[in-house]
């Protein structure tokens, strides 16, 4: 759901001045203040484990430092529980109808598949709702889970920069990587084909199956 738009360029992409847009797993909505604790303790957290798949990205440093008239900070929150698990930025340039985004999940709620499908929404929000049609990312190469999951995604890779950086005794260098709305919506059609079939898609470690009883349900553990 879009509300108060009034930003439009010529090339028809709209801002996305608030999100609340619902996926399997999580909904994208707007920062409150309120998550301000939240979103601060996972960066204590990130930079006191020194986690390389951060990447650089500050959950609450980013909203109060990136405020910009075409940058838009939304809140990852589950829909069993409605936690606060992560947060996206997302860069805009409507007038090229091209965005960017960096997203971040808070060390305890990783690898529950709660990033892939809060990308996934955002890129149907973004193209579908918001009419943007490219979006570019800048993964670090030394972050094989993010390069992953872009990869199935959709993502094409396009650059590798030859500038590298020594931190830490790594060498840091980034992946420019890519998706079209076309090639979105062709993956869409695809992966609908796919579970038309009846295989089965990728599950997060919060998955529990189904079991028999009087109420029967999905079951995910607390915070997960």
């Amino acid at each position: 759901m879009i509300t108060n738009v009034s930003r439009r360029s010529w090339s028809g992409a709209v801002a996305p001045w608030r999100v609340d847009e619902v996926g399997r797993k999580v909904r994208l909505r707007e920062v409150r203040p309120g998550d301000q604790r939240t979103l601060a303790g996972f960066d204590r957290d990130s930079v006191r484990v020194q986690d390389p798949q951060v990447g650089g990205y500050r959950h609450w440093a980013t909203h109060r430092g990136h405020a910009t008239p075409d940058g838009f900070h939304f809140a990852i929150e589950t829909l069993h529980n409605r936690t606060l698990v992560g947060s996206v930025w997302v860069e805009t340039d409507p007038f090229t109808a091209r965005f960017s985004y960096g997203i971040g999940i808070g060390p305890q709620h990783r690898r529950c598949g709660y990033a892939a499908d809060a990308v996934a929404l955002l890129l149907a929000f973004m193209f579908d709702r918001c009419r943007y049609r490219a979006c570019e990312v800048s993964v670090n190469g030394s972050n094989f889970a993010s390069l992953s999951l872009h990869g199935e995604l959709g993502f094409r890779e396009e650059a590798r920069l030859r500038d590298a950086e020594l931190l830490r005794g790594e060498i840091k260098y980034p992946v420019l990587m890519s998706i079209t709305a076309e090639q979105f919506a062709a993956r869409n059609l695809a992966l609908a084909a796919v579970r038309g079939s009846g295989r089965s898609s990728s599950r997060g470690r919060h998955w529990r199956v189904q079991r028999p009883g009087r109420h029967r349900r999905i079951a995910y553990s607390a915070g997960g």
